[in-house]
């Protein structure tokens, strides 16, 4: 069993930053040619360079992953620059606006974040599968599937029911295509991220007494980062992951079992 991910392809939707770039930039260490899908061409390139300086080979390309022909043409761009998709990582996701209350969150809102958070990893994967599904059909079998969801998904969010419903059908998702596609050799497992320093969690963080309150919920005493997450991504774009699949795995410092 090895780590080396050498000739594999990493496809990050979101890796422009945050916890898709922690992973992203773990794979490239381990040799992984990565594939960035954002939608701000600065971070873009700032995370390219970054990918580029452990000797890989890394494009990144501007996709909103709620648009579907946004996303068909990126996977035909990405196929077209590097032959092919070993791992598709769908991290791109939007957090919810705050409420006051369930009854606060209009159906725009509601939207907003469901056609990121859900229908977003539903335009990538299919695309992602097609090309896998063809691949495996022609005698090269494999492929990882790999959601970034959320505690969200498996604890009482409240105000943040948008939220917890895009990521709890990301794990409903991930237990359905690891049972479809194992016959092509195909894994699919989520990670479920407790609370991480990140932009998107920012306006908590720099609550002083909630961002207190939280460490002190934490068993491991800190919040997570970015770069928690590259030894799972590693692992799961890994020939040593080929019989792990239908799993949420959960990076949070012990926070769940408090």
């Amino acid at each position: 069993m090895t780590f080396d991910l050498s000739g594999k392809v990493a496809l990050v939707t979101g890796g422009n930053g945050g916890i898709g770039l922690g992973m992203a930039e773990a794979m490239a260490q381990n040799g992984a040619d990565i594939a960035v899908w954002g939608t701000n061409p600065d971070k873009n390139a700032a995370a390219t360079e970054q990918l580029e300086a452990h000797g890989v080979k890394a494009k990144s390309y501007i996709c909103n992953v709620a648009d579907p022909a946004a996303v068909n043409d990126a996977m035909g761009a990405t196929l077209a620059d590097f032959g092919r998709v070993d791992g598709c990582f769908a991290n791109a996701g939007v957090s919810g606006r705050g409420a006051a209350s369930f009854l606060d969150i209009d159906f725009e809102e509601w939207r907003r974040v469901l056609s990121v958070n859900l229908d977003g990893v539903y335009h990538t994967y299919q695309a992602a599968l097609r090309h896998m599904v063809e691949r495996s059909r022609n005698g090269d079998a494999g492929g990882r599937l790999v959601a970034v969801s959320s505690l969200a998904s498996v604890s009482g969010a409240a105000m943040s029911e948008h939220y917890a419903a895009s990521k709890g059908a990301l794990n409903a998702m991930t237990f359905a295509l690891a049972v479809e596609f194992a016959r092509y050799g195909i894994t699919a497992n989520a990670v479920l991220p407790g609370w991480i320093e990140t932009d998107m969690t920012e306006n908590a963080i720099s609550n002083e007494k909630f961002s207190v309150n939280v460490g002190k919920r934490i068993p491991a005493r800190r919040w997570g980062h970015p770069n928690d997450f590259g030894g799972v991504a590693a692992y799961l774009l890994s020939d040593a992951s080929s019989y792990h699949t239908g799993q949420l795995l959960q990076i949070d410092g012990g926070y769940w079992r408090f």
